[in-house]
């Protein structure tokens, strides 16, 4: 139906999650009547991004440089380490702007059924990591999942011997959900957290 390129392009859309044909067709035109310049610039940014950003060697976050912004920010709490799932929990966080500590982010969560297990997410890293530093607490930050629950409690029978908190960041029933819809491991989670009225 297209000539060959187009097509091609339109094909390429569709690797980004959630764009479908109709989808990756309107990008695939919209991207042809773009200006010269800007179709340029889109086509740099790609080409810079695949070739610039790589992951921190220290907690694994996205960086141009050899150690991401926030490892090298020396005015970050260095007792407190957050570990979450992936680099968009980090970006959530950040975005916040109430968490002045260092991450550490995992490839994933254990998931023995998908044939995701710890030594599949950068655990012994961070382990090392834990073991070399002088951190008071580590939060785990996941969501509320069974594989969340699994990666917690892993992390936690392995760090059983050293002398720090490991807390988890609270989860529970949404602001304005009703309680027919909440699932019962959600209805656990908030019973199980709850906290005094002040």
């Amino acid at each position: 139906m297209y000539p060959e390129s187009l097509q091609r392009l339109v094909e390429a859309f569709k690797y980004l999650p959630g764009v479908g044909q109709k989808t990756a067709e309107r990008f695939a035109f919209c991207l042809m009547e773009l200006p010269e310049d800007k179709t340029e610039c889109f086509l740099e940014s790609v080409r810079d991004v695949k070739e610039k950003v790589h992951t921190c060697k220290i907690c694994h976050n996205l960086t141009e440089q050899e150690i991401c912004s926030v490892c090298a920010d020396s005015l970050r709490n260095q007792e407190i380490l957050c570990v979450v799932e992936d680099v968009k929990s980090l970006i959530s966080f950040e975005r916040l702007g109430i968490y002045h500590g260092l991450y550490y982010i995992l490839d994933g969560l254990i998931s023995p059924l998908d044939g995701v297990n710890p030594e599949d997410i950068h655990l012994e890293c961070l382990l090392e990591r834990i073991r070399n530093a002088h951190f008071k607490e580590i939060i785990l930050a996941f969501k509320p999942s069974v594989e969340g629950e699994t990666t917690a409690l892993y992390i936690k029978r392995v760090l059983g011997d050293l002398d720090l908190t490991i807390s988890r960041i609270a989860s529970g029933i949404p602001i304005g959900a009703d309680m027919e819809y909440i699932d019962a491991m959600t209805l656990e989670r908030a019973f199980s957290d709850r906290k005094n009225l002040e």
